[in-house]
């Protein structure tokens, strides 16, 4: 079973790395049409199941948590597309994977969740790590970069607005309204910087919303078949595939200074998560131990 979860959350995030790469190819096309284009064919696949599945789309009231689940992703979807083609893909993707932290801390102040000293160490590292991923010798603008960060961000408020929305409704009508949000925010300005896409870029285009949905599923049955502390590190070799395709198909080169900044990003976020995967392994002890005869 974990050799399979293994090989599922392996797939998502090849899928997802070449997602990445789809949409670095579409240099010419502004990142509202990408988002647009994504958002209408996860709009179609997603109520397509929930119509199968005999699921109200539309959820059972927790309205505010899933249109700023919307709002949120959305901003994030469109300023991280932004970045991957204006920043070199491993940047853009390495950035990215600081929303887990951004996560924590917006659960701190939301959902008055305790952030430990521990969080505030491995978050400043991280922030330690983008500093020297901009050093002094790149081409590409600081803001950016803080583009790349505010994504993030959006990202972590938008987990939070999940897990509020998820103790109520279905996860597939979370999933299913971010395209719903989207669609209706994105398309004025899709339409008023539209540039008509060649052959290969609708090709380009339509893998985007694909391969995104096809890393879904991958992702989604992985977490089904085994806990989330066993399968999420692999995740991180998103940044590896980022590099490689980086070299070989864009001919992106990094300071030894940028891939040091790399390396103590993702040392923060994953000291972050075994942290707290430690951290609720005791309080599941805990909770038990309060409860076993004679404890």
């Amino acid at each position: 079973m974990r050799n399979r979860a293994t090989g599922f959350v392996l797939m998502s995030t090849m899928f997802f790395a070449l997602m990445n790469v789809c949409i670095k190819l579409l240099p010419g096309i502004p990142s509202y049409e990408i988002v647009l284009f994504r958002s209408v064919i996860s709009f179609i696949l997603s109520l397509t199941l929930l119509l199968r599945l005999r699921i109200f789309p539309f959820g059972k009231g927790n309205y505010f948590y899933l249109i700023m689940r919307g709002i949120a992703g959305s901003a994030a979807l469109l300023i991280y597309f932004y970045t991957l083609q204006h920043l070199p893909l491993a940047t853009a993707v390495t950035v990215q994977y600081l929303s887990p932290l951004f996560t924590v801390l917006f659960a701190a102040f939301l959902l008055k969740e305790k952030l430990r000293w521990q969080q505030w160490i491995f978050l400043l590292l991280s922030f330690a790590g983008v500093v020297l991923i901009k050093g002094f010798g790149n081409d590409f603008p600081v803001s950016l970069l803080l583009l790349g960060m505010l994504s993030a961000a959006l990202t972590g408020f938008a987990y939070n607005a999940v897990r509020k929305a998820g103790e109520t409704e279905h996860a597939l009508v979370v999933v299913f309204y971010l395209p719903l949000v989207t669609i209706p925010v994105i398309t004025p300005f899709a339409v008023n910087n539209w540039v008509m896409p060649s052959g290969n870029e609708w090709l380009l285009l339509i893998a985007v919303g694909l391969l995104t949905q096809i890393a879904q599923v991958y992702q989604t049955r992985a977490y089904q078949i085994e806990m989330a502390s066993r399968v999420t590190p692999y995740t991180f070799l998103g940044i590896v595939f980022a590099i490689i395709f980086g070299i070989f198909i864009f001919h992106e080169h990094y300071t030894p200074t940028g891939y040091l900044g790399m390396i103590i990003v993702m040392t923060g976020v994953v000291l972050n998560f075994f942290f707290l995967n430690r951290l609720t392994s005791l309080r599941r002890l805990q909770a038990y131990l309060r409860h076993f005869p004679g404890g």
